[in-house]
């Protein structure tokens, strides 16, 4: 049970019991049953409770100098150790830095949401900003939106929001899941309502509103509303192509690019979009790596499974260091921005190269002509 850490591929790709079988096994909630019983027995410390709060550490990020002073610290041997020993945060285990200005603040004002006839896909978006683009790297949300600025998509920022869950669900904390689904369902489901597709740059948050919260609130009706209205980026964008709507004219090259599909990317059943997308760039080479990182949230950065994360991860890190032809990567990236670090510490660990790391919007963006 410690040893999983939700990544779902078992049940998607590797049980033979799931349906149709007679057994009809779904292993990953079992799993997550005996996490929320062993979380609700008292067994899980309060260290790990903090790790899991995205929300209460990210309250420093856009705050100045004092943000500056936290990256800093963070970075020195003493404070690494500290963080080890009382907060069980392995001391070479990447960290992400807080950013000097939240996505939410830097974001540019909502674009009039008048939406063009003949529409198919929708042609408004609303932005869940997901705690990790809102407090450590806003480039990647920004990213996003001059996407859809240059394909002429209207959007906004979702008006408010919490943590999407996935951080507590991964300690059995169903309680604090329900509280963010609380605050978050009927904020999202009034642009359900009115048309939007919802989009989050976090596989992992777009996985809690298109599966775990569903699966947890069957009845409730706004929130299986909200789950037919919440689209992985780069399956919206395919969408838009489907239907004639996307601008697939590329003046930049992006060169050879390493790319892995996440776990929680893959377990949305919504096929390899992002690479659909990146091979439509010109004198651009796409590896394409589809197996798991080994991050997998806190687990990856925990001292109790951090060497863990990286073992798993290794076979990644090898298959992503050389492209078809032999030749070294320019690029690598994953629609994970967690994991595409944990790649490129892998990288780093294992003396393979320093190719530079890119999260695929921002590289698509890039290939657009606009950064």
């Amino acid at each position: 049970v410690d040893q999983c850490y939700m990544c779902d591929l078992c049940y998607m790709t590797k049980c033979p019991y799931t349906p149709p079988h007679e057994w009809n096994l779904d292993f990953p909630h079992t799993m997550l049953r005996a996490k929320a019983i062993k979380f609700k027995k008292g067994d899980v410390g309060a260290a790990e409770k903090f790790l899991a709060s995205t929300d209460v550490h990210g309250q420093f990020a856009g705050i100045p100098i004092v943000v500056q002073a936290v990256n800093a610290i963070n970075k020195t041997k003493v404070a690494r150790s500290v963080m080890e020993s009382v907060a069980g945060v392995d001391k070479d285990a990447w960290l992400p830095e807080l950013a000097t200005k939240r996505f939410r603040s830097a974001a540019p004002e909502a674009k009039a949401t008048t939406v063009k006839d003949g529409e198919k896909t929708p042609g408004k978006v609303a932005i869940f900003s997901t705690c990790y683009i809102n407090y450590n790297e806003p480039g990647i949300g920004l990213d996003l939106l001059k996407i859809l600025d240059h394909n002429e998509i209207p959007y906004v920022i979702v008006e408010k929001e919490q943590c999407c869950g996935m951080p507590k669900l991964e300690l059995g904390d169903l309680d604090s899941v329900e509280k963010s689904k609380e605050a978050n369902i009927p904020v999202l489901v009034k642009y359900a309502k009115d048309g939007f597709a919802i989009l989050s740059a976090v596989p992992s948050c777009s996985l809690m509103f298109k599966q775990e919260i569903p699966l947890m609130f069957p009845d409730d009706a706004d929130t299986q509303l909200v789950k037919e209205h919440l689209w992985d980026p780069f399956e919206y964008f395919m969408a838009r192509k489907r239907d004639g709507l996307l601008k697939t004219e590329f003046p930049q090259k992006l060169g050879n690019v390493s790319y892995q599909i996440p776990c929680h990317g893959r377990v949305q059943n919504i096929g390899r979009k992002t690479e659909e997308m990146l091979k439509m760039v010109p004198d651009t080479t796409i590896n394409t790596i589809e197996r798991c990182s080994g991050h997998a949230g806190t687990f990856g950065v925990k001292k109790a499974t951090h060497q863990t994360a990286m073992k798993i991860g290794k076979p990644v890190f090898k298959a992503m260091a050389t492209m078809k032809d032999g030749s070294p990567p320019d690029v690598i990236s994953s629609d994970c921005p967690l994991g595409g670090h944990h790649i490129a510490q892998g990288f780093e660990v294992n003396g393979l190269g320093a190719p530079e790391l890119q999260h695929p919007l921002s590289l698509v963006a890039k290939a657009y002509g606009l950064k």
